[in-house]
């Protein structure tokens, strides 16, 4: 007779396990756990800083970082002179120098002050490298090329064309570094078919398109 309510009393436990497991269908799943190792790369696209070779130019943002000495480091923009001043060093020359050369020179400027000065020079935001938009366009004016960009790339910058503008006699103005100065053609009609690719090209420091 015990035997036989201990049964009743386990099937009907069964009975009633089951059906909460029917009213909530969710409590069968178990949704896999999001781990990570903090070790993966962030999936935001940092900011890569120049090559060794870029040349620092007025306006951009360097820091400046001296080992053990935070006293003298900095994040300053190059003045439009082509110098920074810092502790220490006082005024120096960067612009027209790379990161190693400015770094190098930094160093000889402290040595007579801070034992094996180590010392780390980073452009932490291009801003010396620009190009000219004028004419027909939204907003006209000068832009940061702190990236590759396109004669299209930059007219989606300044706001696309205005209403009037004569798209298929755009050109770029391109002044080489002995003074002389080119004509690129780009019919922006043409490009955007997929046309004239060629005519897409990728804009330089001190570049001017001209919309008329």
């Amino acid at each position: 007779m015990k035997l036989l309510v201990q049964c009743r009393w386990l099937t009907a436990h069964l009975l009633l396990v089951s059906s909460c497991l029917c009213q909530n269908p969710e409590a069968k799943q178990f949704a896999p756990e999001n781990k990570t190792s903090g070790l993966e790369k962030p999936t935001a696209a940092a900011t890569t800083p120049p090559s060794d070779e870029y040349i620092i130019g007025m306006d951009d943002v360097l820091n400046i970082s001296v080992w053990k000495e935070p006293e003298i480091s900095r994040t300053l923009p190059v003045r439009p002179d082509g110098k920074i001043t810092l502790p220490l060093v006082g005024e120096i020359q960067a612009s027209g120098l790379t990161p190693n050369k400015l770094q190098a020179s930094i160093v000889d400027g402290l040595r007579a002050y801070v034992s094996n000065p180590d010392v780390t020079v980073i452009v932490q935001e291009v801003k010396s490298l620009k190009f000219n938009i004028v004419g027909e366009i939204a907003k006209p004016g000068s832009y940061p090329l702190s990236k590759p960009m396109t004669v299209l790339d930059a007219i989606a910058v300044g706001g696309g064309l205005r209403d009037f503008a004569k798209g298929n006699r755009i050109y770029v103005l391109r002044v080489a570094g002995n003074g002389t100065r080119t004509r690129l053609p780009f019919e922006y009609k043409q490009v955007i078919k997929g046309n004239k690719l060629a005519e897409n090209v990728e804009l330089q420091s001190g570049d001017t398109i001209v919309i008329p």
